[in-house]
């Protein structure tokens, strides 16, 4: 019988899938996030097979070495920054991830982030229930229509183009992008602008949303020269990774003006955020939870699942991850 080790509990349908299929699975007690000494220690109790991880599992060569029976790590994220890839391919231990399944989640938390931000719901919500709503008045907490507007995507992959998508079909925005590789359909679908560099679009949109990998060339992609580019009007969205931001300098952006507001799914040192972010007005942060629907939290269960399932058979998984 198959080993499986989960990292913390998963929506009942991964764990099914791996049940049905003769799998022994142990499922971390701990309504939290294993410390890296936690984690080692769980993963030498028994001969695991394979280990579902999650996105907040440091996997390096400790871990590895804790559980060398273990030939597959497969992570319940699209992300997996988490996990030494290089030294996985050293080890010949095949690492996959949940991409494509949450494309469309992600894509409509990153428009609700736009609506919010640009439309002061939060601060309305605040102003309500502090007492201060005396009735209509024509002054009130003035937002910015995004109709006609220009959005700036960084990154033009899937969610990123799904985000166009709703974005241009839905509210009327104009689109302009940058990625590192051109994408002439994408353009002609939503007479997107192709931009030459991370600057230009920060100089040109009036949103810019960011949709790239963590990667060492993408880290504080944002930072203080970006923001300094932007128009004072215009307005920042993550549901990437934190640590494309540098957290610090947008605190500073916001508070001096240089834009006008921000809006945060995830942290550059989650989960701990920068000193002054939850001070300011002008930014809607939420916990990390721009995939956190029933159907998708579900459908990435079943996959991380089925990769180990199929891994388990002789398959190849479907979504193996290569550096």
């Amino acid at each position: 019988m198959k080993k499986v080790y989960v990292t913390r509990a998963i929506p009942e349908v991964g764990i099914a899938l791996l049940e049905e299929h003769g799998c022994e699975v142990d499922i971390s007690s701990k309504d939290g996030v294993l410390t890296k000494s936690e984690l080692i220690s769980e993963l030498q109790n028994k001969s695991y097979d394979a280990v579902l991880s999650l996105l907040t599992d440091n996997v390096n060569s400790e871990v590895f070495d804790a559980v060398p029976s273990a030939k597959i790590f497969a992570n319940y994220a699209v992300g997996f920054n988490n996990i030494d890839i290089e030294e996985a391919d050293k080890r010949g231990i095949t690492v996959t991830n949940t991409p494509g399944v949450l494309t469309d989640t992600v894509a409509e938390h990153t428009v609700a982030l736009m609506l919010t931000i640009t439309s002061r719901t939060v601060e309305g919500d605040w102003f309500v229930r502090a007492g201060k709503f005396e009735g209509w008045a024509p002054m009130l907490l003035l937002g910015t229509d995004l109709k006609g507007k220009t959005l700036g995507i960084l990154g033009a992959g899937r969610i990123g183009q799904r985000v166009a998508h709703i974005a241009s079909r839905g509210l009327g925005m104009n689109i302009c992008y940058f990625d590192v590789k051109q994408n002439e359909e994408f353009e002609k679908e939503y007479d997107a602008v192709f931009k030459a560099s991370v600057q230009d679009v920060c100089k040109t949109a009036d949103v810019v949303t960011v949709h790239v990998p963590l990667l060492d060339s993408t880290k504080h992609l944002i930072n203080k020269e970006m923001l300094s580019v932007m128009k004072n009007t215009a307005y920042l969205v993550n549901s990437s990774r934190g640590q494309v931001i540098k957290e610090s300098a947008l605190v500073e952006a916001l508070k001096n003006g240089s834009i006008r507001g921000a809006a945060l799914d995830v942290f550059e040192d989650e989960p701990k955020l920068a000193p002054g972010l939850t001070d300011l007005k002008n930014v809607v942060i939420t916990p990390h939870i721009a995939s956190a629907t029933e159907e998708t939290r579900g459908k990435m269960a079943e996959i991380a699942s089925k990769n180990i399932i199929d891994f388990f058979d002789g398959k190849t998984p479907d979504n193996v991850v290569k550096k």
